[in-house]
């Protein structure tokens, strides 16, 4: 939602000029046109209309129903801070609406002794005025890849630390007949790649799948991709770490191919180091 409160922020003079005006053009017989003003104009949630002494005294209409429960209810708590122009207009600030659970905006007018209610949804608002690039479809289709693809990492995930785990308790049932140092490498490389494969399915999960987008964040990627590395460099670098000690044991005549891996590995290192260097230098402080 911080992206869309944010575009529309940069806006906000354009949007509440655009709604004001808007709300001026509609037929003044506003409960009566409900049903005609949604279909038409997708981003209107919902309508309903309050008295001088702020009871309600319309059903809450919507696109699917019309709730009469509300009449007569005490709306005053939603008048505190009220202010209208000289048009008899008011723009809410944007707000997480509690039945969409959508970034909304409120517009009241005030006709005839009546405060009119619009709930404007605050995504397709500024889709229609080409502020924000949104399709629906696509980011429905979007997140059941992401989920699906984040589901099955996870899998492989738990797979790694199971297999690591089946490995170490093997090992501890069959001393004499194994390869210890080996065998506790491949056991603690399978548990913290599984670790940071599941780190990595997390991230995607809860940035793709959960929190919605509607502008690429570079910060968000960047912070996938550094999942990622990381969990290449671990794994590598604990794979390093047996390599040294099995030539340092067997045999040593091959401790310079050992050093060429480990100082491959501390590159990479140094390099994701300096990715997250340029990362937080390019990313605004608003957004860290």
């Amino acid at each position: 939602m911080k992206e869309v409160i944010n575009a529309y922020r940069t806006q906000k003079i354009n949007v509440d000029s655009f709604l004001k005006t808007f709300i001026k053009s509609l037929p003044k017989e506003y409960i009566k046109s409900a049903s005609f003003l949604m279909q038409r104009h997708r981003y209107i949630q919902l309508m309903y209309g309050v008295d001088e002494t702020f009871q309600q005294i319309t059903p809450v209409i919507s696109k699917k129903e019309q709730d009469i429960t509300q009449i007569g209810s005490d709306k005053g708590h939603y008048f505190v801070k009220l202010q209208l122009d000289e048009d008899n207009i008011y723009v809410s600030n944007p707000y997480i609406h509690h039945k969409t659970g959508k970034a909304s905006l409120s517009v009241v007018h005030f006709v005839d002794s009546t405060y009119y209610i619009f709930d404007i949804n605050l995504i397709y608002l500024l889709e229609d005025l080409k502020l924000i690039e949104y399709n629906t479809l696509h980011d429905k289709i979007k997140r059941m890849v992401y989920f699906f693809g984040s589901l099955l990492l996870s899998f492989v995930a738990v797979a790694l630390m199971a297999y690591g785990g089946f490995v170490f308790f093997t090992l501890m049932f069959s001393l004499q007949n194994s390869d210890f140092l080996h065998d506790i490498f491949r056991s603690i490389i399978s548990i913290t790649l599984g670790l940071a494969i599941y780190d990595l399915a997390k991230q995607i999960f809860e940035h793709e799948v959960i929190y919605e987008s509607f502008h690429q964040s570079e910060n968000k990627q960047y912070k996938v991709l550094g999942k990622f590395l990381i969990a290449i460099i671990i794994a590598l670098s604990i794979e390093t770490l047996m390599v040294v000690f099995k030539i340092a044991l067997e045999d040593t005549s091959k401790m310079l191919s050992a050093f060429y891996l480990l100082i491959g590995t501390t590159i990479m290192l140094v390099g994701l180091g300096y990715f997250y260097k340029t990362v937080q230098e390019s990313t605004p402080k608003d957004e860290c």
